[in-house]
């Protein structure tokens, strides 16, 4: 696998998992300063092993941070701490491995760099999204192409709402995501997902009033997401 260099301190491992919810694959993210031999690794992403020895070759690791638990971020975590014994820092104590947890205004202080902690819960209730020099990685909270998954019940929607706000005050910064191409402006990208929320809420309401108070989630998301892929309707 060819690691991509995207800023001078981040750089991109694709994993080999695309699908229409990964898009080409997870974007397992390598942060280093250009003086640093060791990086830090953030969402190891699926446990195929060649993937991992990748990771592992553009090491040494110091840290494996983690965005959210969802398998396709996480799952390679514990292998790539058997190759690299670096520890696995999450949200979510179930997640972690070796190391501390990580919480809101944290610094990751590693491989040269300040990384610091945003918790951003919505997508799930365990995401995080890690602001260093002029960037923040999203995890799934901001992607690439398209727009993110509010995964229902342990996501929520007016707490994505919230985290999708505070990013937007960060301003003019380069986008990292969990999946698909860096993006120029974090601003404006979330200021076209708040818009594009609150037209789906203004589309969920009309539906609603026309289908009635016994319409369920299918007969909504029909109407709603006709646009959609139907793969993609569940």
């Amino acid at each position: 696998e060819r690691l991509r260099a995207v800023t001078p301190y981040a750089s991109v491992l694709l994993a080999r998992n695309p699908s229409p919810m990964t898009l080409e694959g997870t974007n397992t993210w390598l942060l280093r300063a250009p003086d640093s031999e060791a990086c830090v690794v953030v969402d190891p992403g699926p446990n195929d092993p060649a993937h991992l020895d990748a990771v592992a070759a553009a090491g040494p690791v110091a840290q494996i941070l983690l965005t959210h638990g969802h398998s396709d971020h996480a799952a390679g975590a514990a292998a790539l701490r058997e190759r690299t014994r670096a520890p696995v820092r999450a949200l979510d104590p179930a997640q972690r491995l070796g190391g501390e947890g990580l919480a809101e205004a944290d610094v990751v202080a590693a491989a040269g760099l300040e990384v610091r902690v945003l918790a951003t819960p919505g997508h799930t209730s365990d995401s995080l999204c890690f602001a260093v020099a002029d960037a923040v990685l999203t995890g799934d909270t901001v992607l690439g192409r398209g727009t993110t998954v509010v995964a229902h019940p342990d996501g929520r929607l007016g707490n994505y709402l919230d985290s999708l706000r505070r990013l937007h005050e960060l301003g003019h910064r380069t986008v990292l995501p969990g999946h698909g191409p860096e993006l120029p402006d974090l601003a404006a990208i979330t200021a076209y997902y708040l818009r594009h929320r609150e037209e789906r809420l203004e589309q969920v309401r009309a539906a609603l009033d026309i289908l009635g108070p016994d319409a369920t989630a299918v007969d909504v998301v029909a109407v709603v997401y006709a646009d959609v892929d139907r793969s993609l309707w569940p």
